[in-house]
């Protein structure tokens, strides 16, 4: 079974136009390859449009160039679920080099605030002796 957004070629033994699941075949010309990674990613009935579009009006032609663009828009505009988890784990990443981050500042800060408390106290116990 072909994917939803994949057209097929009409053929000799499919004269009707349609492919085996009912979806209008486009002729080879017409053809808007999915990306691989896409397959099955998004469904989108061609046949069903194309259907709805000539019972609204349009011509047949004109439901099938609607049809080309929607599917076209639909493979370069639409995150599938691989696209989300390779944001995901950019985000992982990022944050776990922050959280990095921010322990090295806190380390660093800890370090700056006792050093200032020893200096403070050695600055206290010289005044009060001087005293």
């Amino acid at each position: 079974m072909r994917p939803y957004g994949v057209a097929v070629e009409v053929d000799a033994r499919n004269k009707s136009g349609h492919d085996e699941g009912g979806r209008l075949a486009l002729p080879r010309a017409a053809r808007v390859p999915m990306p691989r990674a896409m397959i099955g990613a998004i469904a989108f009935d061609t046949h069903r449009f194309v259907k709805r579009l000539t019972e609204g009006g349009f011509t047949e032609e004109q439901a099938e160039t609607l049809a080309e663009e929607q599917v076209a828009l639909l493979n370069t505009n639409l995150a599938t679920k691989a696209d989300i988890e390779a944001v995901r784990a950019d985000v992982e990443v990022v944050n776990a080099d922050l959280q990095r981050d921010i322990e090295a500042v806190k380390a660093d800060l800890l370090k700056w605030l006792f050093g200032a408390m020893i200096a403070q106290a050695g600055l206290i116990v010289a005044l009060v002796k001087l005293l």
